[in-house]
This record gives structure tokens, C-alpha cells and sequence, in this order.
């Protein structure tokens, strides 16, 4: 049981501050993975590791040092200790500024996310015939165009920590998570090709694959594909239209064109390969960035979430944070350094891939606030323009102010019904022209999965992100050329 490293993160507690540091945290770190691979209903890998170890961070001589051991003894935690703050006094004469952290309210808590269908009640040989039926009912859903390929992966995950500090956190907890995703490509070459990538991801157990229902949705969504390849016209993209933007894309962007801007040390310059960069200055707080229809939340104790958290690797309670309200910009995503320099408190926002990983700052679920309209109604306020329901590909500038979005499945507008489909729209638009066109927000709020990478070395976090499908005023569309 991993509880049984308690003692040794404990341990790391003493030794630092017998060695003089004025701060230090340790934290038990265990991933559990295995994942299974297939191409058109074939099985072709498989994959099971463990990867646990203790992470210290320090404060010594007014710089943070950080380090970590996989030899859970007390020899290997003592070499850690020794090790971040040997490293944090040696930059701690290079130092400008001293760093210190905000002082919290922390933790002392035990959490953990039950599966109603844990792992272990799940032989290996369902999940494979799982994934063979799936390529069965897909393959067999089209007429004129074909399924050429239907790569499929299954993975579980448990994540469990423990983590403490000399500032009085102790947080242990245990998150399994469960995902499922595909690339599909759907052909006719006469025609063109098509090819969708998703996946779905939150935490619980296997109960969740029910829930998903690819195998219900999936064949559907092929023959949708054969259709666009079939029949799609090219989008009006010779005058501004107003556009109905579907859920999914609405979270890539307020992922993107929020969530990502809004971390403090992205505001603060850390270093790009670090953090990237961010068009927010740390004076832009209250500054108008949308419509009142604007509001983008980040919230980690979503129940059920791919980023569900209770505490951060900090020790710090989490929250929602309102990052975009009515149109401002309102809160950052802090960690309790960032917290102490902006002299505010941190909203826990601090969080690491791994026992091998510093902590940093990170999202969790990101979403466009819900409106009050049903689908109908949204459709209903245009007279002519394109709903955009779901991407294939999106790119963004560093900064997260430039930002270009493909569209998958479209369709036409007109006198406020859904018409023909629309083939390769393209939204290619401004943070500030997106959040300020939106003049109305349906009350469907959906979420997607994600694994955000941000750092270097990189770390992948788990995440959502989502929204309702929102509408937008007045804007240009381009085309992808076929």
C-alpha cells in the first residue's frame, strides 16, 4: 500500500530542516498504467508499468531546489533531501528577489475517487473483445465510402500521492482514471478522406464505458463522414456570417485562449520553454476581453472529471476559478509563488506528472459558462451563417492571441434551420474578436477529455475542457482548399 511510504515522506520533512532549509515539501508520487492497443479489431500492443518515487522540493538560502528519488529507503530519500538543497544554495546567490511562498490555509485530508466497476473486474479478454466489436460495427456502417482504418486504445490509470510540508499539509490521495480513444478514417478517393480524432477520459472505473457508449455512437458518426465526403459544399467565405460554434471547440478554445494565457508564470515571462508565453500582462486584470456572455471557469473538483482534484500537489484547497467574467479578464491560475508576488492567496492550481516532476502551474476542467438558450433558440437569431460542430484540426500562436480552428462536421444555415453540410470551414480569428462576437450561449454543456502538456521536460496532465455551444456574430470564415 502505497501509505506505507508516509513515514518516509515524513522522513524527507526532518532531514531538510535538520539540513537548514526553511521550507521543504515531499511527495509520494505513484502512477499505475496499463493500456491496450488496436488497428481494425486487432490487438496490436499492449502495455503495464508502475512508476513511483518521492519528490522534494526545497526553499534554502532563498531559492527553490527540487529533486527525486525512486529508492524508497531511507537512504534514497536522504540523498534527495541533500541533493535539492545542495542545489537550491547554490543559486541562491544568483537570486534577485528571494523566493517565498504565500501563506494558505493547507490540508489535512484523506480523499479518494471510488469505481462503481473497479480494474481488477475487468479480464483482459473483454477489453479486447470490446475493441473488436467496435471495429466490427464500424466497419460495416458505410455503403459508397470505406473505413480504411480504426485505431482504438483502452487505457487505466491510477494515480496515488501522498503529500506533505513543513507549512502543515498532508493530503493522501488515490484517483483511478479510465479512457478510451480512436483515430478513424473514413475514404472514398474519388472523393477524399476523412479523419477524426478523440477520446474520452475521467476518473472512476470501467462503469464509465457504458456511459461513453462508442460502440453505440461511433457507426453513426462514420456514416456522417461518408455523407460529408459525399455531399458537402464549400462554406460562404465571401462576407461576414454569423457562426453557431459546437461545444467541443468551444473547450479547445477557452482551453487554449483562456486557460493557458492565464497562468501566472506564463504572465510573469518565465522562461517560454517553461511556461510559454501569454498576451496577458499582470496589470490586465479587470480589462474587458469579451461580451457579459463571456465567462470561462476552471474548476478541479468536478466530480467524476478527468481533472478532478481536491488538493493541490501544494497542499492547497481547491476551487473555482472564474478566469474570464462577464467579459474580463478576472483571476489567475496560481501556485503559492506566483500567489505570493500577485499578493493574493494561491487558488491551488499547482500540480506534477510524476514523482520525477517539479510541480507547476497547471489547469484542470476548463469551460465556457453555460447559457440560458436551447440549441433551437440559437439557431432561431440566424439568418444565414454555419454551426460548426466539431473540429479535425486547431493551431495557436505562443502568446495564445492568434488562433485557427478546421472544422469537421458543419453545416449551412438559413432562416434559422440547418441546411445542407458544409465542407472544411475554417474559423481563423483573435482571442478578443472570439469572446467578444458571443452574443448568446446554449444551456448544453458538455466536456471532452484532454492531456495538456506544458514544461521542460514535458508533463502531461489530465483535464477537461468544455462548454455550451455558443454563438458568435459578424465574423469571417475561410476554407481549407481540397
Amino acid at each position: 500500500m502505497p501509505w506505507n511510504y508516509e513515514d518516509l515522506v515524513l522522513k524527507a520533512l526532518d532531514i531538510g530542516s535538520s539540513l537548514g532549509a526553511q521550507y521543504v515539501e515531499a511527495r509520494y508520487h505513484r502512477h499505475a498504467r496499463s493500456s491496450i492497443f488496436s488497428r481494425n479489431g486487432e490487438v496490436i500492443g499492449a502495455e503495464s508499468s508502475v512508476a513511483e518515487g518521492i519528490a522534494v522540493r526545497v526553499i534554502a538560502g532563498g531559492a527553490l531546489g527540487f529533486s527525486s528519488t525512486n529508492l524508497l529507503t531511507d537512504e534514497g530519500v536522504r540523498k534527495a533531501v541533500e541533493d535539492a538543497v545542495k542545489k537550491a544554495r547554490s543559486h541562491g546567490k544568483l537570486m534577485k528577489r528571494p523566493i517565498e511562498f504565500s501563506h494558505e490555509r493547507l490540508g489535512r485530508v484523506t480523499y479518494e475517487v471510488n469505481e462503481a466497476k473497479p480494474f481488477g473486474n475487468v479480464t483482459v479478454e473483454e477489453k479486447v473483445s470490446y475493441l473488436s466489436d467496435l471495429w466490427k460495427h464500424v466497419s460495416s456502417s458505410t455503403s459508397a465510402a470505406r473505413v480504411a482504418t480504426l485505431t482504438t486504445w483502452m487505457g487505466e490509470s491510477t494515480e496515488e500521492k501522498i503529500v506533505a510540508n513543513t507549512d502543515g499539509a498532508f493530503i493522501r490521495s488515490r484517483i483511478p482514471r479510465l479512457s478510451i480513444g480512436y483515430n478513424i478514417v473514413v475514404t472514398l478517393p474519388a472523393k477524399g478522406t476523412i479523419q477524426r480524432f478523440f477520446s474520452h477520459g475521467a476518473s472512476g472505473g470501467y462503469e464509465l464505458l457504458s456511459k461513453w457508449n462508442v460502440i453505440g455512437y461511433l457507426p453513426g458518426d462514420a456514416k456522417t463522414f461518408e455523407k460529408i465526403i459525399l455531399e458537402a459544399k464549400s462554406p460562404p467565405t465571401d462576407r461576414p456570417i454569423d457562426v453557431v460554434v459546437g461545444s467541443e471547440i468551444v473547450g479547445l478554445m477557452v482551453h487554449e485562449s483562456c486557460g493557458h494565457p492565464s497562468e501566472a508564470d506564463r504572465i510573469l515571462g518565465r522562461e517560454a520553454a517553461q511556461a510559454g508565453k501569454s498576451f496577458i500582462k499582470p496589470n490586465m486584470l479587470g480589462e474587458k476581453i469579451g461580451s457579459e456572455y463571456a465567462t470561462v471557469i476552471d474548476d478541479p473538483t468536478i466530480p467524476g472529471s478527468n481533472g478532478f482534484y481536491l488538493y493541490d500537489d501544494e497542499g492547497v484547497p481547491a476551487r473555482p476559478r472564474y478566469l474570464y467574467k462577464e467579459g474580463r479578464i478576472n483571476e489567475f491560475l496560481h501556485n503559492r509563488w506566483t500567489a505570493r508576488l500577485f499578493g493574493v492567496n494561491s487558488n491551488a492550481a499547482s500540480r506534477a506528472m510524476n514523482h520525477e516532476s517539479e510541480p507547476i502551474i497547471r489547469m484542470a476542467n476548463t469551460y465556457f459558462k453555460p447559457g440560458d438558450y436551447t440549441f433551437d433558440e440559437l439557431l432561431e437569431g440566424v439568418k444565414f451563417g454555419v454551426y460548426i460542430k466539431s473540429y479535425m484540426e486547431w493551431n495557436i500562436d505562443d502568446e495564445r492571441w492568434s488562433q485557427r480552428y478546421g472544422g469537421l462536421e458543419a453545416y449551412l444555415i438559413e432562416n434559422g434551420e440547418l441546411k445542407g453540410l458544409v465542407r472544411n470551414p475554417v474559423l481563423e480569428l483573435t482571442t478578443r474578436t472570439f469572446y467578444s462576437s458571443v452574443d448568446a450561449a446554449d444551456k448544453n454543456l458538455e466536456f471532452y477529455a484532454g492531456t495538456c502538456g506544458k514544461g521542460e521536460p514535458m508533463q502531461g496532465v489530465p483535464v477537461w475542457f468544455g462548454g455550451p455551444n455558443v454563438r458568435i456574430r459578424n465574423v469571417m470564415l475561410r476554407v481549407i482548399a481540397q
